[in-house]
C-alpha cells in the first residue's frame, strides 16, 4: 500500500458508500473502508474519527455555506422567508444525485446513532443560521424561530423531494410545504 496517494478522501467516502450499500452500515468496520480505499487504517483515522462521520463529512462546510449565503440575502425583513428561501435555494444535488441522496437518508433513519448525529449536525445549522440572523440584526427570539422553523420546513420538503412526492423540484416543494405551514397556522388561530 503506497504511503500517500492523492484523493484518499474521496476515494474513503466512495469506499464507504458502497461497502454500506453491500453489507449495511453495522456490519461495514472502518479497517474494510480502509483497505477498500487502498489506505492504511490510520489514515483512515486521521480524515474521520469514526464511520459514522464519512456520511456527515461535508456537514460543517455546507453549514459554512448556507450562513454565507443568508448573510448575503438582501432582505432579512421576513427571516422566516429568508431562511427558507436559503435552504431551498442551496444546490443540494451538488452533494450527490437523488436517488444517492435518498440512500443517505434511508441508511441514517434506520440507524439510532446515525439518526442522533443528523439531529445533532441539523440542530448546529440551525443554531448557525439563527447567529446569521442575529448578525443582520433580526430580534433574538425571532432569529431562534425563523431559524428552527426554517429548517424544520426545509426538512419537510426536502424528504418529500427525495420521496419524489409530486415529482417537483426542492424550491417548489419547499413553497408547497410553507402554504400547508400557513393554512396551519391560520386555522390555529
Amino acid at each position: 500500500m503506497p504511503r500517500w496517494e492523492h484523493g484518499s478522501e474521496q476515494r474513503m467516502k466512495q469506499a464507504a458508500t458502497e461497502l454500506f450499500e453491500e453489507q449495511g452500515f453495522e456490519a461495514t468496520t472502518a479497517v474494510q473502508i480502509a483497505q477498500r480505499a487502498r489506505v492504511t487504517t490510520r489514515t483512515f483515522f486521521r480524515y474521520f474519527p469514526d464511520k459514522e462521520e464519512i456520511l456527515f463529512a461535508e456537514a460543517q462546510a455546507l453549514t459554512d455555506e448556507l450562513v454565507g449565503e443568508l448573510l448575503k440575502t438582501a432582505d432579512v425583513t421576513e427571516p422566516l422567508q429568508a431562511v427558507v428561501r436559503t435552504l431551498a435555494g442551496h444546490d443540494w444535488q451538488r452533494l450527490g444525485t437523488r436517488e444517492a441522496l435518498k440512500q443517505r437518508d434511508a441508511m441514517i433513519a434506520s440507524d439510532p446513532r446515525l439518526l442522533e448525529r443528523d439531529l445533532i449536525k441539523q440542530q448546529q445549522t440551525a443554531d448557525a443560521l439563527r447567529r446569521a440572523l442575529l448578525e443582520r440584526g433580526v430580534h433574538p427570539d425571532t432569529a431562534e424561530l425563523a431559524a428552527a422553523t426554517g429548517s424544520q420546513v426545509f426538512r419537510t420538503a426536502y424528504r418529500q423531494w427525495l420521496r419524489g412526492d409530486g415529482d417537483t423540484d426542492l424550491a417548489t416543494r419547499t413553497e408547497a410545504v410553507m402554504a400547508l405551514l400557513k393554512t396551519i397556522v391560520h386555522r390555529d388561530r
